[in-house]
């Protein structure tokens, strides 16, 4: 069976979530969506973290189809309408860290926990979610996004430690966090005039690079954290 055959994308209803789909879709592989809205020419299921019945209600409409091979959780914040990454401790404040740790920590913890069985024990398999190069404690050397910054490391660590627990029941699965590069999303929209030029990728060359680095992860790189290019960033 060649990777990503039958997928799920969390997180599909736009910017690399979508991108990720199609191009998984353009390799000849099938995608079930699942989002929070609907994409405008895809039918998606729909999720949301703020209800975490969703996820558990999506997972067991995708039962039937089951196994999957992959599974992808395409879902970050780094800011909202109202507030942005701090540059500042001084701009340290519940609401925005309590929102930036669920969407980016938390709710892939919980999709993890009910999508998970929808994965084999007796082949390869893989389930990635989208990291951050900004999440690496020893690589920090200019502060600031400390929400962002620590539940992307969070992120890895969650990676890490579900990789442990895995590969007792799934020996053949890779767990991963994935680095996208810095993509032409509304994510980085605010921030994108610092990226040096030609760093700053569409969402399809992104998920294209994502793709070809999870197809060429084995088991013994299972909770790695991993840039576009396929190396390995420091935790």
């Amino acid at each position: 069976m060649t990777p990503f055959s039958n997928s799920i994308v969390l997180g599909a209803s736009g910017g690399i979530g979508a991108a990720l789909a199609a191009a998984i879709e353009a390799r000849g592989g099938k995608v079930a969506r699942l989002a929070r809205g609907r994409p405008d020419d895809h039918d998606a299921l729909k999720v949301n973290y703020d209800e975490p019945a969703s996820l558990a209600a999506a997972a067991e409409a995708l039962a039937p189809h089951a196994p999957y091979d992959t599974i992808l959780i395409a879902t970050g914040l780094l800011h909202d309408d109202d507030w942005g990454p701090e540059k500042s401790w001084k701009m340290l404040a519940p609401d925005p860290l309590i929102r930036t740790f669920h969407v980016n920590v938390i709710g892939p913890m919980l999709a993890a926990r009910a999508l998970l069985p929808l994965l084999p024990r007796d082949r390869p398999a893989r389930f990635a979610m989208l990291g951050a190069r900004v999440g690496s404690i020893s690589d920090n050397h200019l502060g600031g996004w400390y929400g962002y910054r620590a539940a992307k490391a969070a992120l890895a660590q969650f990676a890490r430690t579900l990789s442990i627990e895995l590969k007792r029941t799934h020996e053949q699965l890779v767990v991963a966090a994935l680095h996208p590069g810095t993509v032409d999303t509304a994510l980085s929209e605010p921030f994108q005039a610092n990226v040096p030029e030609g760093q700053l990728f569409s969402p399809e060359k992104s998920a294209n690079h994502l793709l070809d680095v999870l197809g060429a992860l084995t088991p013994a790189d299972s909770g790695g954290h991993f840039d576009w290019a396929g190396k390995p960033i420091p935790a």
